[in-house]
């Protein structure tokens, strides 16, 4: 299992990405079937990491650092906003509109690159510096799927 929070999370920020990918790709061919199962998948993906971080991975950096108003709620919020993006595209290929679903992914896409940048070069090091010896036990309480390393 893999041993820090930053390469656990920072790994599955990669499975997220490459399933946006695939759906964002699928969309611009037009293969709407397609498309829908894969933002359906990537969505999914999404979800575990998001409820990961703020039922798990959050609030254990919260209790061992005190700070509840600091990075966590700004990464609370971001999260918001990515949910609302998503079920903005989501809307769109419903409505099988092209323009719409790139509009939408193409912001959603920014804010997931900013949003992780964030989160692996601050966040994630100062959970694992915060939580110590504790990082490997929370990793496998994340729950996210991924292999041994």
């Amino acid at each position: 299992m893999m041993s820090t929070i930053a390469s656990a999370m920072s790994g599955h920020h990669a499975r997220c990405d490459r399933l946006f990918a695939v759906a964002e790709a699928k969309a611009a061919e037009g293969l709407w079937d397609e498309a829908v199962r894969a933002f359906t998948a990537f969505g999914a993906e999404f979800d575990r990491h998001l409820r990961a971080e703020e039922t798990v991975l959050f609030p254990a950096f919260e209790a061992a650092t005190g700070a509840v108003s600091g990075p966590t709620a700004v990464m609370r919020q971001e999260h918001e906003r990515m949910r609302a993006l998503l079920s903005q595209i989501e809307l769109a290929l419903a409505a099988r509109d092209p323009d719409r679903i790139d509009d939408y992914a193409s912001t959603l896409l920014i804010l997931m690159q900013q949003h992780n940048v964030k989160e692996e070069n601050v966040l994630y090091p100062m959970c694992d510096a915060a939580l110590g010896s504790g990082a490997g036990e929370l990793v496998a309480r994340l729950d996210l799927g991924l292999a041994p390393a």
